[in-house]
């Protein structure tokens, strides 16, 4: 018989033993004599006929904490009786046991005493060693290097400074400065700003040094010193509003948006964009609040460093491609049917030829997902929330877009999604495939797909956590709200959908794809009425130059506009990089209200 099986008998068997050996009379008359020798702190001898083995124990008024010991370790035993007796009582014995003990059963005290004893001498100096030798492992500001010579690298700052004017540094010339600290390039509005060059204009050696030094005695990584440099006095942390100065820099000195500098009216735009794109892609909790920790996990600093190096600024499609920041104001442009940078419940319905059901919308709407808390006060959704809506209902196999999804789901917020949830999300789909006389898989069929394709850890209720580790989670999210990806999901070749699983993380991401195919979408047809455009216009010349004579007298205000070649501006006619055109005129209200 296997030995697992023999553990619990034999355990049982020793219990029973022992429970027999302490009700003997005898043992409990020795145990109560050693306990009131123990008290009145005389000397105990043990059992005589172990002579190598023999041992005494001493005690007295001034060995009060060995006496504490052994009384707490004489205790369980009196404790352990089945009928729970008095301390004055006698306690119950059996003749079995005591054949085999000798004198007044002192081997088993003894050895019982000398085990402790010698547990209690072993772990409290290894206690004491381990708490004195363990290192310092926390480090909020980031690991100190040990070679660093402060000292070295303000005396290259200050020969830099020499080379300026007055040693003053304007905001032209930082770009030096920050080599010299070996910053990124474009750290130097950050820089420039917290030595208080936004103030003056000009930053001057002695202060720009005080500055650096504190930085360099307090903050000891990349990810410290970017937090220092843009967040409020006395925050450890960055908001939305903090990124502003340093990417309103970027796009003023950038290559890559040089020819965003003919129109200003977009730059908040672009910036607001990048912004959401930062928080979307960095703050993994949600906070509106961005940590040394969450930019140490990120790579924002590795794309800060590569701005430097890369003039297309398309290539940094994570968070600083203009062409991304084009195809999401469009989309926005689009639903925006009033142009005052808000859209409703009807105006999100009309996305994707009203693919989201409005189970969804309303979901969203009601201010699940979103920072701005007038969302759900006053039913509508700002620009800055609608990045957040696009990049999510594109990309669905990322954390934060299955954080987005799983939320607007969990209609009770329990932190699970109930088959009751899910069969709320789908009875809207069935009704949208009857309508296109589509017949509707039976829930419960649906259910047990959905439920083979997460494989959740707990029966009957998906958690984020199933999500997350599942890699089909798209295909689970436009199962129960988007009805175009179902279908298209539905018709798809099952083993493409394997070849996707095996390939996942080689290939570009779900967003840039759809960026990429609707930028292009979108060039073409702004070309398209650039042409469209240019044969109109010149039909209009022709016509006014033949009639110009014919029409001396008529005033000129009753000629028409499309006579004078004044064509009213299509919507997208905003900067692209490959385009010079004209900006549409309206007002807006600040994005970090």
């Amino acid at each position: 018989m296997p030995s697992s099986y023999l553990q619990p008998v034999l355990k049982m068997k020793v219990d029973e033993l022992f429970f027999t050996w302490l009700s003997d009379p005898s043992t409990q008359s020795s145990l109560k004599e050693y306990l009131d020798l123990i008290k009145s702190g005389q000397r105990v001898d043990l059992d005589e006929g172990d002579a190598p083995d023999k041992k005494s124990l001493t005690f007295n008024e001034n060995n009060n904490v060995a006496s504490q010991r052994n009384l707490a370790e004489e205790r369980p035993f009196s404790s352990s009786t089945l009928s729970n007796p008095s301390p004055t009582s006698a306690l119950p014995s059996g003749s079995s046991c005591n054949a085999r003990m000798t004198g007044p059963n002192g081997r088993v005290l003894r050895k019982s005493i000398s085990t402790r004893k010698a547990k209690l001498r072993t772990e409290e100096p290894v206690t004491t060693v381990l708490s004195e030798s363990i290192p310092k492992f926390h480090f909020p500001q980031g690991r100190p290097q040990a070679n660093l010579n402060i000292d070295s690298l303000i005396s290259k700052i200050e020969k830099i400074f020499s080379q300026f004017p007055n040693e003053r540094a304007t905001i032209e010339e930082m770009g030096q400065v920050a080599k010299a600290c070996e910053c990124s390039l474009y750290w130097k509005m950050p820089l420039f700003c917290l030595a208080g060059g936004d103030r003056t204009g000009f930053v001057s050696v002695h202060k720009f040094v005080a500055m650096w030094r504190k930085t360099l005695q307090t903050c000891h990584d990349e990810a410290s010193k970017f937090v220092h440099l843009l967040a409020k006095p006395g925050c450890n942390y960055l908001e939305q509003d903090d990124f502003i100065p340093f990417l309103q820099d970027v796009v003023n000195s950038h290559p890559g948006l040089a020819f965003l500098k003919e129109a200003p009216d977009f730059h908040s735009r672009y910036i607001t964009t990048v912004i959401q794109r930062v928080f979307y892609n960095v703050n993994r909790s949600w906070s509106g609040k961005i940590t040394c920790s969450e930019l140490r996990k990120s790579n924002f600093l590795q794309n800060v460093a590569l701005l430097e190096q890369e003039e297309d600024v398309n290539q940094l499609t994570e968070f600083f491609s203009y062409e991304h920041f084009y195809v999401i104001y469009c989309k926005f442009w689009e639903l925006d049917t009033d142009h005052d940078l808000y859209i409703d419940q009807r105006d999100l319905a009309q996305h994707n030829d009203q693919a989201i059901s409005q189970k969804m919308i309303e979901r969203i709407f009601s201010g699940t997902v979103t920072r701005d808390r007038r969302v759900h006060k006053e039913g509508r959704l700002s620009y800055a929330d609608f990045v957040w809506f696009l990049i999510s209902e594109e990309d669905k196999k990322t954390d934060t877009s299955v954080e987005y999804w799983f939320r607007c789901m969990d209609l009770d917020g329990d932190g699970v999604l109930s088959m009751y949830e899910l069969e709320y999300f789908y009875e809207e789909q069935c009704q949208k495939l009857e309508a296109m006389a589509i017949e509707p898989l039976p829930f419960e069929d649906c259910l047990c797909q959905m439920l083979d394709l997460v494989k959740p850890e707990f029966e009957g209720k998906i958690t984020l956590r199933d999500l997350k580790r599942c890699k089909l989670s798209h295909i689970f999210f436009d199962t129960f709200f988007n009805i175009e990806k179902y279908l298209e999901h539905e018709q798809k070749d099952p083993f493409s959908v394997i070849r996707e699983l095996e390939t996942d993380g080689q290939e570009v991401s779900d967003w840039e794809k759809y960026a990429a195919e609707e930028y292009d979408i979108l060039v073409a047809e702004e070309a398209a009425n650039e042409e469209c455009n240019d044969v109109n216009s010149a039909k209009s010349r022709w016509s006014w130059t033949q009639s110009r004579y014919e029409n001396d007298l008529i005033p000129l205000t009753q000629h028409n506009s499309n006579e004078l070649g004044l064509m009213k501006r299509h919507f997208f006619d905003f900067p692209s990089p490959g385009c010079n055109l004209n900006l549409q005129e309206y007002d807006y209200e600040d994005d970090f209200e």
